[in-house]
């Protein structure tokens, strides 16, 4: 692991332990063992460092989404139901992402808005990878539409992720029967 890889670990470590609002970037720097120079030089800004630590996060979710379609790759609705249940599953145990949405280390609200407000490169990564990973399947539907389904399933994964409404098992359940029905066309 490089030193960039490093700290943006720490990063994630220490907030899980600490919060996000008890991250400095001399904090950091003893942790890694690094100058605080070499942290600046390294990440930027902490706004640049918390995204990069979401970001993070995010490819071990998509390692979830990977998984699943490598496992159904001749039936799309099972990959998808597969891929919902890892993601889902995989959150309820997240201790990075307990940190930012319910925020239990006092006012960490700087972290919530790249999950919801400002989720725009969270977002488009995840229809990137989804993206990729359809492709590789026979959907009837026009390019604008098979990107709006994917923008959706998406979304509702997202959002579920945010604020569980029920079992993994039963909202992989219901988007793969929303997808069934939206990938007919």
């Amino acid at each position: 692991m490089n030193t960039h890889e490093r700290i943006v670990a720490a990063a994630a470590e220490l907030t899980t332990e600490s919060g996000w609002a008890a991250i400095t970037m001399t904090r950091l720097a003893d942790h890694v063992g690094v100058s605080r120079q070499t942290v600046y030089n390294e990440i930027g800004t902490k706004p640049r460092l918390a995204e990069e630590m979401v970001l993070r996060e995010l490819a071990s979710f998509l390692s979830e989404v990977d998984r699943a379609f490598d496992a159904h790759p001749d039936d799309l609705v099972a990959a998808i139901r597969a891929a919902c249940r890892g993601v889902l599953e995989f959150a309820q145990d997240n201790r990075l992402l307990k940190a930012v949405v319910s925020a239990t280390h006092g006012a960490d609200t700087e972290l919530l808005p790249l999950l919801t407000t400002h989720a725009e490169p969270l977002l488009g990564t995840a229809k990137d990878v989804v993206r990729g990973r359809v492709a590789a399947y026979d959907v009837a539907l026009p390019p604008e539409r098979l990107d709006a389904a994917i923008d959706l399933i998406v979304r509702v994964v997202l959002s579920h992720v945010m604020q569980p409404s029920g079992s993994p098992q039963q909202a992989a359940d219901d988007i793969a029967w929303l997808s069934a029905h939206v990938l007919q066309g």
